[in-house]
């Protein structure tokens, strides 16, 4: 297959382009930027220059591959207190993509999330968000759009990652807890730390997006969880034992102060369940699981500096 891919340059997206690769497939990458035309060249792709604005660019990228998988996301705005304005260029990027899809029954993959799906109990497969009207369940009606191509001749499917895609190199959430311990001199959770999260290795990840473009049902929902949920106590304590600080429970009062943006997700209790996803899929995740990658040492090398 020829794959045009969003974020192809990206965490997830980098290690997905190898995995297609590999498994014989063409990969077309969106490259906005020199440095990520070359990485995607180095790494095997063809690049196509453009950004997630670039409607024209999209549409025609689409029409002309077997299947799309759209994973880039305006991170840098939505992280600098305009997450609406991301969302909403994310949803005319997913509407322009698989108008250019529609009635040829190729695959359209998307990315999306878990957190909030299903609080105080272990999400499914089977579960659907609900829109509140807020910026972030803009991704949930996204989301929703994408699987209704089902309904106009689109193998479309979303895939909800994880919070935790964790891997050497992560610059996410886990990166965070660390940087946040090592400058705070404590690693800390929240209550009694007992919240967990699901997790999956990057490469994993990687892994269920090349059996998602390849074979998933029209219209369905997989879940990125090699891990249906860690405790984030647990997580503070290897933490704590590699930067040799104490381990301590943050009041709620002191959250804001103590984990600055992280403390909108480190209190949530979001487990869940990967079992139809390995079922439609044979999906069985093969990598480290958080706490044993945590515990190989990459998350602590000390940051560079340069005189």
């Amino acid at each position: 297959m020829r794959i045009f891919m969003t974020g192809a340059s990206g965490w997830i997206g980098s290690a997905v382009v190898p995995e297609l690769i590999d498994a014989g497939h063409e990969v077309v990458g969106l490259a906005r930027s020199d440095a990520s035309a070359a990485a995607l060249t180095a790494a095997g792709a063809e690049i196509v220059r453009g950004t997630v604005d670039d409607l024209d660019v999209l549409r025609d990228a689409a029409a002309v591959s077997d299947g799309v998988i759209h994973l880039a996301f305006k991170h840098d705005i939505a992280f600098t207190g305009d997450f609406q304005g991301a969302a909403e260029a994310d949803r005319r990027a997913v509407d322009t993509i698989g108008a250019a899809l529609a009635g040829t029954d190729r695959p359209f993959v998307i990315a999306s999330g878990l957190a909030g799906l299903a609080p105080g109990r272990v999400a499914t497969e089977h579960d659907m968000a609900t829109a509140d009207g807020s910026p972030i369940s803009i991704r949930v009606t996204t989301a929703d759009a994408v699987l209704a191509l089902a309904s106009r001749g689109v193998r479309s499917c979303v895939v909800r990652l994880s919070p935790t895609c964790h891997g050497d190199g992560d610059n996410g959430f886990m990166a965070t807890l660390v940087a946040t311990a090592r400058a705070k001199g404590l690693s800390g959770y929240l209550g009694d730390g007992a919240n967990r999260w699901p997790a999956v290795h990057r490469l994993d990840a990687a892994h269920l997006f090349r059996l998602a473009v390849e074979k998933a049902p029209a219209g369905s929902v997989l879940h990125g969880v090699a891990e249906e949920g860690v405790a984030i106590r647990d997580v503070a304590e290897v933490i704590g034992r590699h930067l040799d600080v104490p381990v301590t429970s943050v009041a709620p009062e002191d959250a804001t102060e103590h984990f600055t943006w992280l403390s909108a997700f480190i209190g949530f209790d979001a487990p869940a369940s990967n079992t139809l996803t390995r079922e439609v899929l044979a999906w069985e995740p093969t990598r480290p699981g958080l706490l044993e990658d945590l515990d190989k040492g990459h998350y602590f090398q000390a940051p560079t500096t340069t005189a």
